[in-house]
């Protein structure tokens, strides 16, 4: 059987099942039409042998040093035995003075870090400044690495012009290579997941490699110990640009970084377990003020090729709202004077996931969208008696939740990263000055906790008033085609009871089409991509 060929087959039993329980969601009519459900999740069983295999085959290849890591043989202790593993715990010693907390991922950890290379120059009296990235293919040490129960993330960058044998386009800017490893996949109902083409060079490494350009990214997708893996780089899908990498530039680097991954850490904890659909309880209590118009409504004629939105019932996670106070209005910023409601600040709510945008939505109609929402806070009111001075650049911005900032120091966006036994999800703000979240110290690898104030509604996109005032809020999943973009509009709502503590009315008419039902994203056949791309990560 192939790497993960067990793997695989528990997960086509366990897509059965979900479908079957997908296709009952259809047929169910007790629920109300404004219910909100969660999404379920699959939790892969990680194969810690074959990690303990792979990398005693990495160990060996360095005689001098393969002495030190002690192998277990296989019938002296039992195969889910702590003690059958103590070279990933050696392992985890030497890794850890580059990537902080690589013990707390439980899966393995694949990066592009040769240890044995490291140990073996150290034993040789190699001098200690030799830069890291002479272990790492020429790529710089690690900018982001997070580990936790559902796996790890990490980013790397490669320098322009470094490398033996690279393209000799000298790329503007050093290029950003992300990888993720997960137990953790959210099931969504995605029409486009687990399309890509086979990568010929790399198929004896990685049999069920898939490459594919989807969201801004060209993606390479695999699954090696059980676990879903995805390395992307984010490019435009077009012809090369003098500050823009184009997506073929992106294939080598890319490449270049999937044959220099070895295991570099981890460690065997106690399985996930799946996670179910349910129903979401909301407050009891009818709020007299906040309404909502349906998930999907967007303003007439605003969508791609004027195209409507995309109706979704599901609450991703249950986050604390984004603002910190209360009122606060998620409408359109660009297209508010077509809405024929009282103005940006005023309810009912309306949903703008699926407003035309160049950016790759999966769930919007022609495949382009806003990828978030956008809330504004409440105007200040006349000054009074009684009333606390009010300052409208200070309405202050939150955390949803407990999670580590990723963020370099250049960047208007700040991305929270949650990574539990239950969740690998992030959320992303959008329009708060860089210079001031710098100061804050709002970077990659803060820890931030859920209502801790990270900053104030602004107006910045590329430049100070660059927009108008208000927050873009934007929710990623975990799926086997890496992070993928879904719609916060009904999490938005449900966080949003939950702050004034009263539940919200839905108005408007309703919305032809049906909520999604929970059906899992990969299918059993692997079909070519549609390589259209829009450019992301920037927001109008």
């Amino acid at each position: 059987m192939p790497p993960g060929g067990e793997a695989v087959v528990r997960t086509g039993f366990r897509f059965v099942s979900l479908l079957l329980a997908s296709l009952s969601l259809l047929t169910t009519t007790s629920l109300a039409a404004d219910e909100f459900r969660s999404p379920s999740l699959t939790a892969l069983r990680v194969d810690w042998r074959a990690a303990l295999d792979q990398l005693r085959t990495e160990i060996n290849s360095r005689p001098q040093v393969a002495g030190d890591f002690i192998f277990a043989p296989r019938r002296s202790v039992p195969r889910y035995d702590p003690r059958a593993i103590p070279a990933l715990v050696q392992l985890n010693g030497v890794s850890s003075q580059f990537f902080t907390g690589i013990a707390r991922s439980a899966v393995p950890v694949l990066l592009p870090f040769d240890a044995a290379a490291y140990l073996e120059a150290q034993r040789s009296g190699a001098p200690q400044s030799l830069p890291l990235s002479r272990y790492q293919a020429d790529f710089n040490p690690v900018d982001l690495f997070d580990a936790g129960p559902a796996g790890y993330s990490a980013s790397f960058s490669f320098e322009p012009g470094a490398g033996d044998g690279m393209p000799s386009r000298v790329f503007a800017r050093a290029v950003e290579v992300q990888i993720t490893g997960s137990a953790l996949v959210y099931d969504i109902a995605d029409p486009t997941g687990g399309k890509g083409e086979p990568v010929k060079p790399l198929a004896a490494t990685y049999p069920d490699l898939r490459r594919f350009i989807r969201e801004g990214y060209v993606r390479y997708a695999f699954t090696r110990f059980g676990v879903a893996y995805v390395v992307s780089i984010q490019c435009l899908d077009s012809v090369a640009k003098p500050r823009r990498l184009a997506c073929k530039e992106a294939y080598p680097v890319a490449e270049r970084f999937l044959k220099a991954l070895r295991v570099a850490g981890g460690q065997r904890m106690r399985p996930l377990m799946d996670v179910a659909s349910s129903v979401l309880d909301r407050p009891a209590g009818r709020s007299a003020d906040f309404s909502y118009r349906p998930s999907g409504d967007i303003i007439p004629n605003t969508g791609y090729r004027k195209q409507g939105g995309h109706p979704d019932a599901m609450a991703y996670a249950q986050i604390r709202f984004p603002l910190e106070k209360a009122p606060a209005f998620v409408r359109s910023q660009s297209y508010g004077k077509r809405d024929r409601s009282d103005g940006p600040t005023a309810y009912p709510w309306r949903d703008n996931f699926c407003e035309s945008r160049s950016f790759e939505v999966w769930q919007c109609a022609g495949g382009y969208g806003h990828q978030g929402e956008d809330i504004r806070a409440a105007d200040c009111p006349p000054p009074g008696e009684g009333r606390a001075p009010c300052d409208p650049k200070q309405r202050a911005v939150v955390a949803v939740r407990d999670a580590i900032v990723i963020r370099s120091a250049r960047d208007q966006a700040a991305t929270l990263e949650v990574n539990s036994r239950t969740e690998h999800i992030r959320f992303r703000y959008m329009h708060m000055n860089p210079q001031t979240m710098n100061a804050d110290g709002l970077v990659s690898g803060r820890i931030v906790t859920e209502g801790e104030k990270i900053g104030v509604v602004s107006n910045y996109l590329d430049h100070p008033a660059g927009t108008s005032m208000h927050l873009h809020f934007d929710v990623q999943l975990f799926t086997r085609d890496g992070w993928i973009w879904v719609s916060p509009y009904i999490t938005l709502v449900s966080a949003y009871e939950r702050l004034i503590r009263a539940r919200g009315r839905e108005v408007g008419p309703e919305i032809a089409g049906t909520p999604q039902p929970v059906a899992h994203a990969l299918p059993d056949d692997v079909i070519k991509p549609d390589l259209r791309e829009g450019a992301s990560g920037e927001e109008n």
